[in-house]
């Protein structure tokens, strides 16, 4: 068996650098007091050794970890407790932690260029990524650590697990359900890449998008659309910033604008869904199976966010956790009723 290579440490990147020990530490920890010259220097030096920088689990002498897993999440910090899936999904992991004896660590990120330190720097044994973009720089500061890393609903990355529903077909379920008899159906959809764009464009292509949960939907969507004789480069998608009722609302009244003979709306989120119903789409769609689809009677894809949660975090904490991507099911209810 070969033997593991040894840790790099500080002292190794100081050498290979040409500074002292306390310059590599600045670098990391005070970067105001280092020159942008030599800590760019010091990174890449780092960045070559294989070098993540300081290993938070240094701090605990008494375990010789955290006990922290760290949930790089993506969104402002109060979408943790204001959406009502996040909720539900950090719900799964808090409960897997607690039986555990770990605390979980909310890192915020997507507000500018210090998100990757920001993740670094985290003194957390091991990350759970809600689902970001395929070109997220925050995936690879995590993977720069070496700490486990567990990404939820993609992007697939290798070294790292991937837990989520196969969102493609149970997309191409649900929008058969909803596209059947219509004529001129529309999708409202979550944003498509980081700098999250409203718009509303028709035949968006999948390939396009950038979030792999969007795009895995939209590319359903479409396969539901086709199955069904449908023109897909005709069908408007209303892209929304956020999961938000009342953004939600704002789009689904500039797709009637844009073409008032809509007759059904694919929407990505329950919360989605309910806001198309309340602007007057008379057949609608949802996703997740929470309690707003069951007060709105929407058909809809059902998952547990919780039970994903709890997988992420069993799995980044070392246990194995089950396959999820057949854990979903096509709920039918009144909203996808016979059209007239």
């Amino acid at each position: 068996m070969q033997s593991p290579r040894p840790r790099v440490t500080m002292t190794d990147v100081a050498r290979a650098a040409g500074v002292s020990p306390m310059t590599v530490s600045y670098t990391y920890n005070r970067p105001q007091r280092v020159s942008a010259e030599t800590r760019a220097k010091v990174l890449e030096v780092a960045a070559s050794l294989g070098y993540g920088g300081p290993d938070p689990s240094a701090r605990s002498l008494r375990y010789g970890a955290t006990r922290t897993l760290g949930l790089v999440l993506g969104e402002h910090l109060t979408y943790a407790f204001d959406d009502p899936q996040a909720v539900r999904f950090l719900a799964g992991i808090a409960e897997v932690c607690a039986e555990r004896g770990y605390g979980v660590l909310i890192v915020p990120t997507g507000t500018g260029d210090g998100d990757p330190d920001r993740v670094i720097a985290a003194a957390v044994d091991a990350y759970v990524v809600w689902t970001t973009t395929d070109d997220d720089p925050v995936l690879a500061a995590a993977f720069s650590t070496r700490r486990p890393v567990v990404v939820h609903g993609g992007p697939e990355r290798a070294g790292a697990t991937m837990i989520g529903i196969d969102n493609r077909t149970a997309a191409r379920a649900v929008g058969v359900e909803v596209f059947a008899g219509a004529r001129r159906p529309a999708v409202l959809s979550f944003p498509v890449d980081r700098d999250r764009e409203t718009f509303v464009r028709s035949g968006l292509d999948p390939a396009t998008v950038a979030y792999p949960v969007t795009r895995d939907r939209l590319a359903g969507y479409r396969d539901a659309a086709i199955e069904l004789g449908i023109d897909w480069s005709q069908v408007p998608v209303g892209v929304c910033r956020t999961n938000d009722a009342g953004e939600a609302r704002s789009m689904t009244r500039r797709l009637f604008e844009a073409d008032p003979g809509i007759d059904a709306v694919a929407a990505m989120s329950d919360q989605l869904a309910a806001a198309a119903q309340d602007e007057g789409a008379r057949r609608v769609s949802g996703w997740d199976d929470s309690d707003v689809a069951r007060r709105h009677d929407l058909t809809t894809v059902a998952q547990s966010l919780r039970d994903q949660g709890a997988a992420c975090a069993t799995a980044a904490l070392g246990g194995s956790a089950p396959d999820h991507r057949d854990a979903w099911r096509l709920v039918r209810r009144a909203s996808t009723g016979q059209l007239p």
